[in-house]
């Protein structure tokens, strides 16, 4: 008898950023990052990572990277693992493999098939997103 093996659908297309800087796997960097360009990490941070009000930029998590602290960005792609609070004001992905231990803050959200997820999913209204323009000093 014959076992057919099911081919998973791909969920999130794949990610067609361009990174201004890459923090390989090699790396652990203590303290906060702010992120001026788009971002990849596969090295380990421990320090929030943050990016200028307004700036169109990606912080991407690979799947070796791990972030102890907390992401904030337009575009917050995660493999990896994160321990704190994940918020984009655009789109959060959370990729297969995808290990997140806080809370998520989104405009948008795409979950693959196993990732995992220990805390609450929070949608950002447009009041929300009109505070933050007007709070930045």
């Amino acid at each position: 008898m014959a076992i057919r093996q099911s081919h998973a659908i791909r969920v999130l297309d794949p990610s067609r950023e361009t990174f201004g800087s890459i923090i390989g796997s090699d790396l652990e960097i203590s303290g906060r990052i702010v992120a001026t360009k788009s971002l990849r990490i596969d090295g380990t941070i421990i320090g929030d990572v943050v990016t200028k009000q307004g700036a169109d930029v990606c912080v991407a998590l690979g799947k070796t990277g791990l972030v102890q602290g907390n992401i904030s960005a337009g575009r917050v792609l995660v493999a990896g693992r994160v321990e704190g609070n994940v918020r984009a004001t655009e789109r959060v992905e959370l990729h297969s493999g995808a290990d997140v231990h806080g809370d998520i803050i989104y405009a948008q959200i795409g979950i693959e098939q196993g990732a995992r997820l220990s805390g609450l999913l929070s949608k950002i209204t447009e009041q929300d997103l009109l505070l933050d323009d007007h709070s930045d000093g």
